[in-house]
């Protein structure tokens, strides 16, 4: 975080409030990593804690409990590819997402998590450097690193109405992580 400082080494810092570095436990077993801020992230300095934030409190919490795992959100790790919010909430562009990359892969380096659940196109291609699509990548594991990565839908995506389908998809790839983390 201290790195970051007052971060000006590209374009989004011109228009943000405020840079969204992750919040959790700095030490958790499981880390998820998103896009970028939205305006609520931008104006509270916290990850998902917008509409997309409480679906994603919902899934982790709701389906660990079905699983019989006793977690919260606070146990886990959140934060995004870019800390700062794109303009119009668009999607990072390659050289942002370049420019934030080693930051990411800090955090992540020093979390050292069980697990990784990448949350979307951005976050995937990020940690696994490919440009396929999420429905191609969903459902199995990949690696970071030496540390395994699950690809899911981005919970933005999972809160429009015509994605019934993708809904269940991700609560079954979350399912696939809680188990291999929590056992």
């Amino acid at each position: 975080r201290a790195e970051l400082g007052d971060c000006r080494r590209c374009k989004l810092h011109q228009e943000r409030t405020q840079i969204v570095f992750g919040d959790g436990d700095p030490q958790a077993k499981l880390v998820f990593v998103g896009e970028g801020p939205g305006a609520d992230e931008d104006a509270q300095g916290i990850p998902f804690v917008g509409r997309a934030g409480q679906l994603l409190t919902q899934m982790i919490e709701n389906t660990a409990r079905r699983e019989g795992i006793p977690l919260v959100r606070s146990q886990v790790y959140i934060c995004n590819v870019v800390k700062c919010r794109p303009p119009g909430n668009r999607t990072p562009e390659p050289d942002e997402i370049e420019t934030c990359s080693p930051f990411l892969f800090r955090q992540l380096a020093a979390i050292r998590p069980k697990a990784i659940c990448a949350l979307g196109a951005t976050a995937a291609r990020a940690l696994l450097g490919t440009r396929e699509g999420v429905t191609k990548l969903r459902g199995r594991w990949y690696r970071w690193r030496d540390i395994p990565v699950m690809v899911t839908y981005h919970p933005s995506y999972l809160l429009r109405p015509y994605n019934q389908n993708a809904k269940r998809e991700a609560w079954e790839d979350l399912k696939k992580v809680l188990h291999y983390v929590y056992g």
